[in-house]
């Protein structure tokens, strides 16, 4: 019934994104800022039926399921930003490709976690694999700021297989052009977002399983995380690459989830609600000292004149 009513409650919930955006309502910076609020309380909110259900053990495993998702989901940021930017697509048209790319990500996420269950509970030693493989996944976004990313690889190698015209052709995924169809900017956009999606899959699920084994705690927490990323993503999408540290917050939190799934639990047994403080430390300590830098750097620069009675320039000379 847990199930039912989940399934039910997201489909509900898409609908309402679906017809709040229609016609290009509630896309503004400040509406985004409040629907990113909105899908917050939501996700925090459901923490209090698992408490309810299950007990609060579940409820802190999904927190820190949540937690983690919501976290390593700013990365998809920068990802977003990136394509976006390679092919030139329009903002009006951005929500449409992010609303269907959300929707192939909740079926993708479904496969990758109930797989990832059924894989730990078949073989003990996928842990370990899984735990290598965010250890290695945190070093490699440690070294790599997401921020100067400017080009996308995979685009441009979808554009070489694919049949695309140059334009973004209004809300269209396809369009036919000299008697074939050919994919729009829109399309290839769509089908870089999944399989970056498919791609973050391989290292945010391993790091939800290390808080939690149960599927019903790991795939709510996925899905409630997931939901919000369109709104995230208006709110966020002109300040994200001015966080210049917050990919070291999320190498943290992938470190630590590695850690948890390798080291034996008899040896160090981390409770979940330690690991929801672990997390919201790490991110929390990345975002302040970006914003501190950012602080810094505004600081340091000049000043621009505030009028022509501030200029050194005769104001003759100026006005020749």
């Amino acid at each position: 019934m847990a199930w039912v009513g989940f399934g039910a409650l997201v489909l509900v919930l898409l609908v309402v994104d679906l017809l709040a955006h229609r016609k290009k309502h509630g896309e503004s910076k400040r509406s985004a800022i409040a629907w990113s609020v909105g899908w917050i309380a939501l996700g925090l909110g459901f923490s209090f039926f698992v408490w309810r259900a299950y007990g609060s053990q579940a409820a802190h495993e999904y927190l820190g399921a949540w937690l983690i998702e919501k976290s390593l989901s700013l990365d998809n940021l920068f990802v977003f930003l990136v394509i976006f930017r390679s092919l030139s697509v329009p903002e009006d048209e951005q929500r449409r490709v992010l609303f269907w790319g959300i929707f192939g990500a909740l079926v993708f996420r479904a496969l990758f976690i109930f797989a990832g269950v059924e894989a730990l509970q078949r073989w003990h030693a996928v842990v370990y694999v899984f735990g290598f493989i965010l250890l290695f996944t945190a070093f490699r976004v440690a070294r790599e700021d997401p921020a100067e990313k400017r080009d996308s690889k995979l685009v441009h190698w979808l554009a070489r297989r694919l049949p695309v015209t140059t334009v973004v052709e209004g809300a269209r995924f396809i369009v036919r052009r000299d008697g074939r169809r050919v994919a729009t900017p829109l399309l290839v956009a769509l089908i870089a977002i999944e399989l970056t999606d498919i791609a973050f899959a391989v290292d945010s699920v391993p790091a939800a399983l290390a808080v939690s084994h149960e599927p019903f705690i790991v795939y709510t927490s996925n899905v409630f995380a997931i939901l919000g990323l369109r709104a995230l993503y208006i709110a966020l999408a002109h300040v994200i690459t001015e966080l210049r540290y917050l990919h070291y917050g999320l190498a943290a939190v992938l470190a630590f989830a590695g850690l948890k799934m390798i080291v034996p639990d008899h040896w160090i047994h981390v409770p979940p609600l330690v690991s929801v403080a672990v997390i919201v430390g790490c991110i929390g300590t990345a975002v302040i000292a970006s914003l501190q830098a950012r602080a810094r750097q505004r600081r340091r620069q000049p000043a621009p004149p505030k009028g022509p009675g501030s200029s050194t320039v005769d104001p003759r000379e100026a006005h020749v």
